[in-house]
C-alpha cells in the first residue's frame, strides 16, 4: 500500500525528500539507475586499467615480526600467488584506544578473507609498531587476520603507512602491482558504501545534500566515540569497533604519542 501525495499525512516534511506517489519514484529511481551504470562501467574500466599497471620486483626475503618471530615476507603469501596488504597506522607506546581510529575501522570491516583466499588471494595486516605492542592490540581486537610488525622496513614491505597494497609472487620472486591511501581504501569499509544509499548520507560536512539536510561534521566524525555512544575525538573516545569488545571500558586519555614511520 502506497499513500497519495495529497494525503495530509504525507505532506513534504523540512530537510526531507519529497513525497511523491510509487509511479513518481519509480522513474526518478530509473532515471538516477541510468547514471549509476555508468558509473559501474567506469568502474569496470578503470580497474580494467589496473590489472595492466606495471610491476616493480623487490627483495621478499625481507624479514618482518609475526607471533612466530621473523619470517620472511614471502611467507605471507601463505603459498598464494597474490597478496593484499593493508598497512596500518600505529601510536608508539598509545593504549589501545589511542592507536589509528581510521585504520581501526578498516582493520575491522575485514575480518575474515575467506573468499579472497579462495579466488587464491592471501591477506595480511602490517604495522610500524613494536610487535610486543601489536600483539597485544591484535589480541584486545580479536582480530583473525594475519598481522605483522615491519618496523624499520623499507621499500614496497614497509615505507609510509595508511595504504592498502597488492603483491604478485612468481615462485621466490616477489612484485609491487598496486597501492592506494586515503579515500582508495574505502572499498573495504562496506559500511560506508551502505551510508552513501541514505538520504543522509554519511553526516560529513563535505557531501553535496540537499537544503534543509543535517549539516554534518568533519571527515571521519564519527570514527571515534565515547562511553555513551557520542561521536567525539576527545580524551573519553574509543575507535568505535573497540567498544564492542569485551574490557574496553571508558577512558580519560587517549594516551597518543607520535607515529612511528
Amino acid at each position: 500500500m502506497t499513500t497519495s501525495p495529497d494525503d495530509p499525512t504525507t505532506a513534504a516534511l523540512p530537510g526531507r525528500p519529497p513525497v511523491v506517489d510509487l509511479a513518481t519514484w519509480q522513474a526518478a529511481r530509473d532515471e538516477l539507475l541510468v547514471r549509476e551504470k555508468a558509473h559501474t562501467r567506469a568502474g569496470d574500466a578503470i580497474a580494467a586499467a589496473r590489472r595492466r599497471l606495471p610491476m616493480v620486483e623487490f627483495d621478499g626475503t625481507v624479514e618482518v615480526v609475526g607471533p612466530d618471530g621473523p619470517v620472511p615476507f614471502l611467507e605471507l603469501f601463505q603459498g598464494r600467488d597474490e597478496l593484499v596488504v593493508y598497512k596500518h597506522m600505529w601510536y608508539d607506546g598509545a593504549p589501545h584506544q589511542g592507536q589509528c581510529e581510521g585504520c581501526t575501522t578498516t582493520a575491522w570491516h575485514l575480518k575474515d578473507a575467506v573468499y579472497l583466499n579462495a579466488r587464491g588471494v592471501s591477506f595480511a595486516i602490517v604495522t610500524t609498531g613494536r610487535w610486543e605492542e601489536v600483539a597485544a592490540f591484535v589480541e584486545f581486537m580479536g582480530y583473525t587476520q594475519p598481522w605483522y610488525s615491519v618496523r624499520d622496513v623499507d621499500g614496497p614491505v614497509g615505507g609510509p603507512m595508511g595504504y592498502m597494497t597488492s603483491y604478485l609472487r612468481e615462485g621466490d620472486r616477489t612484485f609491487l602491482t598496486y597501492s592506494t591511501t586515503g579515500r582508495g581504501t574505502e572499498r573495504v569499509n562496506g559500511s560506508l558504501g551502505l551510508l552513501d544509499m541514505t538520504p543522509y548520507g554519511r553526516g560529513e560536512a563535505w557531501e553535496d545534500k540537499p537544503e534543509g539536510r543535517p549539516e554534518g561534521d568533519v571527515p571521519c566524525w564519527s570514527w571515534r566515540m565515547d562511553a555513551d555512544g557520542n561521536a567525539t575525538w576527545g580524551p573519553t573516545s574509543r575507535p568505535v569497533p573497540q567498544w564492542t569488545r569485551p574490557g574496553a571500558t571508558p577512558v580519560e586519555t587517549l594516551g597518543r604519542h607520535g607515529p612511528h614511520s
